[in-house]
């Protein structure tokens, strides 16, 4: 475990009350229009906020055509403490803020013995070995590090992590404002609009990585993808988990694409969007979006079983997505208490069969309900 034990477990204790409201509380956030570089930072009066890097890492030029050689994620979670006994401690060491991390490394073309997915996990108390800011982001855990420069409309990221045999820095660069998601960055998980976040992606991010895996070093070209949402209630009452996927699309857009997802399997709620390469932007309806599983994966270590392909029907067509390998699964009950999967995926047109775009897939609550 790359935090000490002792430290890890002097947070746990001190902070017993690390929690969003219950799924049916009335509670939420408040709609509010987005103002940058503002919120590129923190929202400490908030219960739960992530930052969230995904990509894919090729020998091309860093377009989404490239044919990836690896996938990667690097998540900050900030979660604020509820107990007021805390937030009015004197002493600087109190747990008000606790930073978590996840990391993976996903090797799509492995060698013969390599596992496919390498990851790890991160918890401390902000002011002891995490930190943040309220005015852009600016994230550290440890040697983990995400920060943002520039215009809103030009950010630079740095980033830098790492995991069991591996390390990589990236710079990333886009040329595109933030993408709000919903509306006006307020989006919706559920029929009432208690249960909803703030949220916000960067999209078609480019650049340099520098990659060490088992002692080798390679320079490659990264195309990533950055989410950040921020809420109090995000879990609607009968939600078990979510599907999401962020794909960076061939022709220069982006597609978007969630639902809230029930025990049975069916769909309470859907979101997300699409934007054209020149910036047109579209937020989808619930009733813009279906999802229908196809192929499953059964993981070893919990059992559970994760649709790896997938049939989507949006108001761009009927797309199929799929999984670039099915071990993903990440297993973080060590920090956050979920096993999920996250994983380097590709959309590509369900009657042609054409490449349209490559991305991230994520799923929560196969294993067990999301407890956020």
């Amino acid at each position: 475990m790359l935090i000490a034990r002792r430290t890890l477990a002097a947070a746990l204790m001190l902070a017993p009350a690390l929690a969003l409201p219950a799924a049916d509380s009335a509670q939420g956030i408040s709609r509010r229009a987005l103002r940058f570089p503002r919120d590129f930072g923190a929202h400490a009066d908030t219960g739960l906020e992530w930052w969230y890097l995904t990509g894919l890492l090729s020998e091309g030029t860093g377009t989404a055509s490239d044919t990836p050689r690896f996938g990667f994620q690097l998540t900050f979670f900030r979660l604020r403490n509820s107990d007021a006994a805390v937030q009015a401690h004197a002493s600087g060491l109190a747990p008000r803020q606790l930073l978590l991390g996840h990391v993976a490394l996903s090797l799509l073309q492995p060698e013969q013995g390599q596992a496919v997915l390498r990851h790890d996990q991160r918890l401390a108390r902000v002011g002891a070995g995490a930190q943040f800011s309220n005015s852009d982001c600016a994230l550290q855990l440890r040697d983990w590090r995400l920060q943002r420069s520039g215009a809103p409309d030009a950010s630079r990221y740095l980033a830098q992590l790492n995991g069991p045999g591996f390390d990589l820095s990236l710079e990333l660069s886009g040329a595109l404002t933030p993408l709000l998601q919903g509306d006006g960055g307020f989006s919706r998980k559920g029929p009432d609009e208690a249960h909803a976040s703030h949220y916000y992606s960067q999209t078609q991010l480019r650049g340099p990585a520098r990659l060490q895996v088992d002692g080798q070093k390679q320079t490659l070209q990264a195309s990533a993808w950055l989410d950040h949402e921020w809420s109090d209630s995000l879990m609607p009452p009968g939600a078990v988990g979510w599907d999401w996927l962020g794909i960076n699309l061939l022709d220069g857009g982006a597609l978007t694409a969630f639902r809230m997802r029930r025990a049975d399997g069916s769909t309470l709620w859907t979101g997300g969007s699409w934007r054209d390469a020149q910036g047109r932007t579209r937020n989808f309806l619930p009733q813009d979006l279906s999802f229908t599983p196809l192929r499953r994966w059964r993981s070893a270590l919990s059992q559970a079983e994760y649709p790896v392909e997938w049939q989507l029907a949006t108001p761009l067509g009927l797309l199929r997505l799929r999984a670039l390998a099915d071990a993903q699964e990440v297993d973080a009950r060590r920090s956050s208490g979920l096993l999920y999967w996250e994983g380097a995926s590709e959309l590509r047109d369900e009657r042609s069969g054409a490449l349209i775009g490559r991305g991230y897939l994520e799923m929560t609550g196969y294993r067990q309900p999301m407890a956020l």
